[in-house]
């Protein structure tokens, strides 16, 4: 019984070391995000009267490839909480000695890879959204055809089996972990690559949404974390994400058809 006792306690504690070191990255990502969009928006009234998009510097462009990292960090790491913390017990009682806080480090960085990777991609995308005119220098969308297609095709991707395949995942920690279990630095490390690509291949679709409500909006960007959030570990997440899918369906045809 003692034992049993001082294990939990073990636990506990790895918990909360766990638990607040994933709090304070989310907590610096989304400070760093209300601060960029605070400044962003004081200066958007000049940034709206560019009528053309011009190029961007390095340095612009390092900027907004670490907005978009923030972002990601901010918005996925949380959903990723749950196997995450799964992990750090597990490692914990199959080697009772070693503590678990270097190996989900290890875990959680290669989760952030896959995202970082990903913010590239987007950076490029807003990049060349820019080019054709269809993305503002103020970070909103200037074409009613675009929005609707984008609002579509994230619709349609809700119900694909490439979605449900990867939500399976994410949602089911305990199967995740069974599964691709490795040892070792490198073997953890792909472990989060692993499980970041499957909250890519889930959420990719969501967040090129971004380009429709304005990457710049902090309530747009909340609301649809907020919604990974919940499609990820809520008991109703996936009727939500069908539910997603008719709304978003239906949203993009009214403003294809010019209803919005």
């Amino acid at each position: 019984m003692a034992v049993a006792v001082a294990v939990e306690k073990v636990l506990r504690r790895d918990r909360l070391i766990t638990l607040g070191g994933i709090i304070m990255i989310i907590a610096v990502a989304w400070t760093y995000l209300g601060v960029l969009f605070a400044e962003t928006t004081s200066m958007a009234g000049a940034l709206s009267e560019m009528v053309h998009p011009r190029p961007w510097t390095a340095t612009e462009a390092w900027l907004v490839f670490v907005m978009w990292t923030a972002m990601m960090v901010a918005m996925m790491v949380p959903s990723a909480t749950p196997v995450i913390l799964l992990y750090a017990r597990t490692y914990r009682r199959q080697s009772s000695e070693q503590h678990p806080l270097a190996p989900t480090v290890a875990f959680l960085t290669g989760y952030i890879v896959v995202w970082v990777a990903f913010s590239l991609a987007m950076t490029g995308l807003q990049w060349t959204l820019e080019r054709a005119m269809l993305f503002s220098p103020s970070m909103a969308g200037t074409s009613p055809l675009f929005g609707g297609v984008v609002l579509i095709a994230a619709g349609v991707y809700q119900r694909l089996p490439t979605k449900n395949v990867c939500l399976r995942h994410c949602r089911s920690p305990v199967e995740f972990l069974s599964t691709h279990w490795r040892t070792g630095g490198p073997g953890v490390f792909r472990m989060g690559l692993e499980h970041g690509a499957y909250c890519v291949g889930c959420c990719w679709a969501l967040m090129i949404l971004l380009f429709v409500g304005g990457v710049m909006s902090l309530i747009w960007v909340a609301a649809i974390a907020l919604f990974v959030l919940v499609e990820k570990i809520a008991p109703f997440g996936r009727s939500m994400g069908r539910v997603a899918s008719i709304v978003l369906t239906a949203w993009g045809a009214a403003v294809l058809s010019g209803g919005f």
